[in-house]
């Protein structure tokens, strides 16, 4: 009961973490930046992995889709590769975790269910550094920039993405070790069961050691019993 527990509650950090990563990829501010008036914001400028765009005061947005893959930067690249990664490998994981959870009636035996349980663990793990990975490296080139004296374009600051981003990869990443260590500590005990088994059937072997050797420690016993009684 308590091994079905941790995986429910190892199964609901996981698909939060994983949502949370999902809403990442179309949210628009992945870095901010604003232009101010004497009395409001004139304009803000914001970009995701797909677009850039400026919002005026008034409300109305212009946005210009990033061009040709082959012309960005590398870093956008990276990021977009590693957040689809994340994506796939948490949906692919949450699907092995509903076949291997004990409280769903498929996958097969429990050793089964539990080796697919360990691996849907390993792959929100792996969901999770892809996108820790992605958003740290984003905020590394924004900060990077910011923080340049002889960058003299536009500096933007961290948009509300990455922290999403962060929030959904430490989900993925706790869920999927829990996930981990209570299939070890299953398997753990099970090992424990089988070796406690198998040494205590020797024993009983060892004090039940038949029924003829047990007539002749009594007929040797009533010899030496009946050569002594009166002395």
């Amino acid at each position: 009961m308590t091994n079905m527990v941790t995986e429910i509650v190892a199964f609901l950090l996981t698909i939060s973490g994983w949502v949370l990563i999902s809403s990442t990829l179309p949210t628009d501010h992945w870095k901010v930046s604003s232009v101010d008036g004497t009395v409001i914001t004139t304009a803000t400028f914001w970009s995701n992995l797909w677009k850039t765009c400026v919002t005026d005061s008034t409300g109305v947005s212009n946005c210009k889709d990033f061009p040709s893959m082959l012309a960005l930067d590398a870093y956008i690249q990276v990021c977009r590769g590693l957040m689809i990664s994340a994506v796939c490998l948490g949906f692919f994981g949450a699907i092995l975790a509903l076949v291997g959870m004990k409280c769903t009636k498929i996958g097969g035996s429990e050793t089964t269910k539990a080796r697919i349980t360990c691996l849907s663990g390993l792959h929100f793990i792996l969901s999770g550094v892809c996108s820790l990975t992605t958003c740290s490296l984003y905020a590394h080139r924004i900060t990077s920039e910011f923080f340049d004296p002889l960058f003299v374009a536009q500096k933007f600051e961290l948009g509300a993405a990455l922290f999403i981003g962060w929030a959904g990869s430490v989900l993925c990443i706790l869920g999927g070790f829990i996930f981990c260590f209570s299939m070890s500590e299953g398997f753990s005990m099970r090992e424990y069961s089988y070796n406690g088994a198998t040494s205590f059937l020797p024993t009983q072997n060892k004090k039940s050691p038949g029924p003829h050797k047990d007539a002749a420690d009594q007929s040797s016993s009533a010899r030496q019993f009946g050569r002594n009684a009166y002395v």
